[in-house]
């Protein structure tokens, strides 16, 4: 989907009544307006990450205060499948802090991970690092659903934030998903110091994948002692709603994924982003390393608002 940049800058800027309720006229022509997907995301193998991203704590680049563990055991790691199922997600995501997937025993592992979650009835996800095209065929094969690899911001800002990996080398892991038949997960983060041009020319980027990404996660920056951008503002609220409601308009049919950060979003805000579009979130008290709201404080929220978790 090719959509210009003067296009994504005139959706994006339009006034803010205007862009929700062509953002909610779109959303209820694609989605249950009242489901919201939940998901859970847990890591896998945490920590001593040679990638150097200036947002992440298991970065070896950085002095947080982070403590690395070792690639989990299958059984583990299905018995917090079960668990995330019970308490309501329908989509298991398990991420591993790997600079690229690598053939042998910890990838193999891996994919019986990934077979046994998926015989649990569950969609399922992974995100480990860069992948090459026979990897992405083992991963379909064993059951995968989806795979994550975020393009992060936009292509000119990239290299302040990751100097490890280039904007390139992400996209041909995308690529590598995409022809061996997995859905994409592909969204970024918020909050890194970037320019509102920054966040559309992210989009632009990701309107350029083709297939466009069934998956978007738009995170907010959660600022880690330690890391370069532990000093980061914070997100202004509005152009978050902003960013949400411009995603849901230029991706009709996607899952727009309200990620990290939602610990330092008021209730209020949540509601404003999924009025806006956004139809997922990760529950669970903690997103990787980082805090998360508790599924109780979820199901709270949803109940108060007349929204209902989304069915498998």
């Amino acid at each position: 989907m090719m959509t210009s940049i003067d296009s994504i800058a005139k959706i994006y800027h339009q006034s803010l009544p205007d862009l929700l309720f062509e953002a909610q006229k779109t959303h209820r022509e694609h989605h249950d307006p009242r489901a919201i997907q939940m998901c859970t995301l847990g890591n896998i193998k945490t920590g001593a990450c040679p990638e150097d991203c200036g947002y992440c704590s298991q970065s070896v680049h950085h002095q947080t205060d982070l403590q690395p563990e070792p690639l989990m055991e299958i059984q583990a790691v299905v018995t917090e499948a079960k668990m995330a199922k019970a308490a309501g997600s329908t989509r298991f995501c398990m991420g591993a802090a790997w600079r690229e997937v690598r053939d042998g025993a910890p990838f193999d592992r891996v994919l019986e991970m990934v077979r046994q979650v998926a015989a649990l009835e569950l969609e399922v996800c992974c995100t480990l690092g860069m992948l090459k095209p026979h990897q992405a065929k083992q991963l379909k094969e064993a059951g995968l659903t989806a795979y994550n690899h975020n393009l992060d911001t936009s292509p000119s800002y990239y290299s302040k934030v990751i100097t490890t990996r280039t904007y390139q080398d992400r996209l041909e892991t995308i690529r590598n998903v995409s022809e061996a038949g997995i859905s994409v997960c592909c969204g970024g983060i918020l909050g890194m110091g970037e320019s509102t041009q920054d966040r559309l020319d992210f989009l632009e980027a990701l309107c350029s994948l083709d297939p466009v990404p069934e998956s978007i996660p738009i995170n907010c920056l959660i600022p880690i002692p330690g890391t370069p951008l532990e000093n980061a503002p914070p997100v202004d609220p509005i152009d978050l709603v902003r960013v949400i409601a411009t995603t849901r308009i230029l991706f009709p049919k996607s899952m727009v994924r309200l990620t990290a950060g939602r610990t330092q979003m008021s209730d209020e805000l949540q509601a404003l982003c999924f009025m806006a579009g956004a139809n997922s979130i990760f529950t669970g008290s903690i997103l990787l390393t980082a805090p998360n709201p508790e599924r109780s404080h979820d199901e709270a929220l949803l109940d108060r608002l007349g929204m209902i978790p989304k069915p498998l």
